[in-house]
């Protein structure tokens, strides 16, 4: 029998490998993408054929990520991250041994079938391992091993650059199989999530699993026997429902979330953050930065995003989803729209750049050019404490169980079909519309803002449990973070009674004796009468509905 390992930290690290393998992807195309003897030996691609080789890895994404959630649901979670993994090697084998164009682009629909599986599953296999207090800042973990691989790979990129011919580019695109082997590897030795174990009745084998993570093992533990109580309610429920499909994403009472979810990938996207990073090279030279210094430039870029990222992994459990979405959004609008001012006002167009005719832009006023480039690192400075790692944890959070897999795996694909169309589209941009590119994204920005604010309830602090009652109780997004769960759970409790009783709540103190009996019952200022409940220690008070409260969830919910 293997030895498990049950720290949620510890488990959370050797998960989000699955993220470095999206990172690894973003820049293995970017470290070469204006290097003499990548555009030589793939015949000088011009603008459509770029985008398709750079696209090609969303597009496998588009369909890993619609695969995922079935395999989730029949093998488990810890199973379908491992088969992204085992499908990421065969990609980077295939790419490794390229020998035209079409074959990189095969090689890397395969390696976007991986990270299709893998960037919906593991932050699903994170927050049903997390507790609830640190869930957060685990899934977070995910987007920070994406800065690492982005970061990782484009040095070595950059190292293999200076190796003559096609070994170049061949020797990087080979060391992509690390990280997939140590993925595989590692997962040997970490438990399967406890919610999907409950979903095949696996009752003993949950129970453990989360005792190991809440209370070191002690199944009599509050927690323990809490959070077990809440995920049978969950299932039992679920077990009487049929067969989730991706129809039923959309159904009355899902697709709120559905809809939010989808939002929420897309919206990354449309912040313009992988334009910068799969294009970054072009933006810079379009600053007039050229050669290794262009490359050191955008390294930078790519520091900056892993350092950057820290910061919401400490704190967003104590900060919370709606305020990182929103001042992360306003400060990469203000970036972009500077950035694409004064390209605008300080740039010309010209007809090619140092002999790449998809650049037709160029900023040779050397304030400007700087501007640029401060303004680029502002910008992923903004994304990466905030949209970076929120749109993984919050996804992973906002759906119920039965649909978890499935929904994240659909809202991932909408990622990657807007990843597609971006990669595919802007090169094109950069040639035809030149610096109105930032523009158009930073207008995203301010759309998204909005929103945030008018549709996005607050999670930070619920168990995944209680996220479900916020929205099934269409809690009041901007309302939702001062709320007592606790008292949603009163109300929805008493409210469903009165109804199944068919009794007026304010005329009769009866509708609440299926709850207790009702010894006394006290006047308040509205005359209507508010039944105190007894207790078995006797104490007057214990116990009591508290009407105001009532009165306030329903405010809040309504």
């Amino acid at each position: 029998m293997v030895l498990k390992t049950y720290n949620p930290y510890v488990v959370a690290a050797a998960a989000t490998i699955g993220g470095m393998l999206f990172g690894f992807d973003v820049s293995s195309i970017s470290a070469f993408v204006d290097n003499p003897t990548y555009r030589e030996f793939f015949n000088h691609p011009d603008d459509v054929t770029q985008g398709g080789i750079t696209s090609a890895m969303a597009g496998g994404s588009f369909f890993g990520s619609l695969i995922s959630g079935r395999i989730s649901d029949i093998l488990g979670r810890r199973y379908a991250v491992q088969c992204g993994a085992i499908t990421w090697i065969i990609g980077s084998l295939v790419q490794c041994t390229v020998q035209n164009t079409a074959q990189l682009i095969i090689g890397r629909v395969i390696s976007g079938v991986a990270i299709g599986i893998c960037s919906s599953q593991v932050p699903v296999y994170i927050a049903e391992l997390s507790p609830k207090k640190i869930r957060g800042r685990l899934v977070g973990l995910f987007q920070w091993a994406i800065t690492w691989g982005v970061m990782i790979m484009f040095f070595i990129g950059y190292g293999c650059s200076f190796i003559n011919g096609d070994l170049s580019f061949r020797l990087a695109w080979g060391l992509q199989v690390v990280p997939g082997v140590l993925l595989l590897s590692a997962l040997v030795f970490f438990p399967e999530s406890p919610r999907w174990l409950a979903t095949k009745d696996r009752w003993d084998e949950a129970a453990n699993i989360i005792a190991h993570i809440q209370s070191a093992g002690d199944m009599n533990h509050p927690d323990v026997l809490l959070e077990m109580q809440e995920i049978r309610a969950v299932v039992q429920i679920d077990h009487m429902s049929k067969d989730v499909s991706v129809f039923d994403l959309f159904a009355p009472g899902s697709r709120l979330r559905t809809f939010i979810g989808a939002s929420t990938q897309m919206w990354q996207q449309l912040t313009g953050i992988n334009v910068m990073m799969y294009y970054v090279v072009y933006t810079f030279t379009m600053a007039g930065i050229e050669g290794n210094a262009n490359l050191i430039s955008a390294s930078i870029q790519y520091v900056v995003n892993v350092i950057m990222t820290v910061p919401a992994i400490v704190f967003i459990d104590q900060w919370g989803r709606r305020p990182l979405f929103l001042t992360g959004s306003v400060l990469m609008a203000l970036c972009l729209f500077l950035v694409g001012g004064i390209m605008g006002q300080y740039g010309h167009y010209v007809d090619s750049l140092n002999g790449n005719s998809e650049i037709r832009w160029v900023v040779p006023n050397r304030p400007a050019a700087l501007a640029i480039i401060a303004f680029n690192y502002l910008f992923v400075a903004s994304f990466a404490p905030s949209w970076g790692p929120g749109t993984w944890i919050y996804v992973s959070e906002i759906f119920p169980l039965k649909q978890r897999a499935l929904a994240n795996g659909f809202c991932a694909s909408i990622n990657w079909t807007f990843s597609f169309l971006l990669a595919f589209c802007v090169p094109p941009g950069f040639k035809y519309i030149q610096w109105r590119v930032y523009i158009i994204f930073a207008v995203f920005c301010v759309i998204m803002t909005f929103h945030v604010f008018f549709m996005f309830p607050e999670t930070k602090g619920r168990t995944l449990e209680e996220v479900d009652l916020i929205f099934e109780e269409n809690i009041t997004p901007w309302k939702s973070r001062r709320i007592d769960v606790g008292d949603v759970a009163v109300h929805r409790d008493l409210r469903s009674r009165v109804e199944k009783d068919k009794t007026p709540r304010r005329e009769h103190a009866d509708a609440f004796h299926e709850l207790g009996d009702v010894s006394s019952s006290s006047m308040n200022s509205s005359g209507t009468a508010t039944p105190i409940l007894d207790t078995d220690a006797g104490e007057e008070n214990s116990g009591a509905v508290d009407r105001s409260s009532i009165d306030s969830t329903s405010r809040l919910i309504e």
